[in-house]
């Protein structure tokens, strides 16, 4: 997701009082966990068929999947996590250390660590990226796939940022001319002068359907975001040119491989991970569960959350 996104996750959703909001992540306690030289924050609660869930951005904390996907503690073991640099995790020493196949690792020594035969890998946005990752390099140990919102290439992120800019340049053409007037200066994505400015547009329509939503997170956020984990996975001008290691990714060719039972869920409103891209997913994993959300964006556990979870539980064989 965008660095936009910060905007709006310190916000309180307005499903769940506030009161229900601070409880659920008042529930979970922070372990911190040495994985490859690194402390990791790893937040785990419940029995049963374990279940890991892997937050967007990069750069994003695993509060605000925590705060949707927290009280199936009741019913599963479920697993949330801060990736190297993000929430409660050590930074690392070098930035370059950010990855995607680090933050694979980062899974994986999580699993080792917490002695789980096999789990479900849930992902979210950027999450869905690692979640590929994963499956396809430890299929042994993944038991199911949830993938939410996601992306199966560069390519793909690549219309991303082409669906965000060509939306806040028909929409917002006085503030377009100050982004175009610093582009060509030079500045570039990751540069502070222009991150303001782009930081500025409306960022929530790209996001949401409903733009009254907003995510779960705990009343007392530590780090919801990294922007230095964000520009060196995607690239240091990562809101144009998607470069770094999400420029290299490619799953198409691969997917196929992947045994593991997957659910694949889109929005149809989704200015991120786009439905001319997601639906192709039909074509690569042709044995998934694809399901489109037709009134949803980003969000659809937020946006319809009745069909969502319904949907997430009857996959899971999760009963209440």
């Amino acid at each position: 997701m965008k660095t936009q996104i910060t905007l709006f996750l310190g916000s309180l959703i307005l499903l769940f009082s506030a009161q229900a909001q601070e409880t659920i992540h008042g529930e979970f306690e922070s372990q911190l966990i040495n994985i490859n030289g690194y402390k990791i924050n790893v937040e785990t609660k419940g029995k049963g068929n374990p279940i890991v869930f892997i937050a967007g951005g990069p750069g994003n904390s695993h509060d605000y999947m925590q705060g949707n996907f927290g009280k199936y503690h009741k019913n599963r073991q479920v697993i949330f996590f801060d990736g190297l640099g993000r929430g409660l995790s050590d930074d690392a020493k070098d930035i370059k250390e950010y990855s995607i196949q680090g933050d694979v690792e980062t899974l994986e020594g999580i699993r080792k660590a917490l002695q789980l035969s096999k789990w479900t890998v849930v992902g979210h946005s950027y999450g869905t990226v690692v979640a590929q990752a994963y499956a396809l390099k430890y299929p042994q140990y993944t038991e199911k796939m949830i993938l939410i919102n996601g992306f199966h290439s560069g390519l793909m992120w690549q219309a991303n940022c082409d669906s965000y800019n060509h939306y806040a340049k028909t929409h917002f053409p006085e503030k377009w001319k100050v982004v175009d007037s610093l582009r060509s200066e030079g500045f570039v994505s990751s540069d502070s002068e222009f991150s303001k400015v782009y930081g500025d547009f409306p960022t929530k329509y790209i996001y949401y359907h409903n733009t009254e939503l907003k995510q779960l997170v705990p009343k007392d956020v530590k780090r919801s975001w990294n922007s230095d984990v964000y520009y060196t996975i995607v690239g240091r001008d990562a809101d144009f040119h998607v470069t770094g290691d999400m420029g290299d990714i490619d799953f198409r060719r691969e997917l196929k491989k992947i045994q593991s039972p997957t659910l694949i869920i889109a929005g149809r409103y989704d200015g991120v991970s786009t439905p001319e891209f997601a639906i192709q997913y039909k074509t690569y994993m042709p044995k998934a569960k694809f399901v489109m959300f037709e009134k949803s964006g980003h969000n659809p556990y937020l946006e319809e959350p009745e069909k969502f979870f319904e949907l997430f539980e009857s996959f899971l064989e999760i009963k209440h």
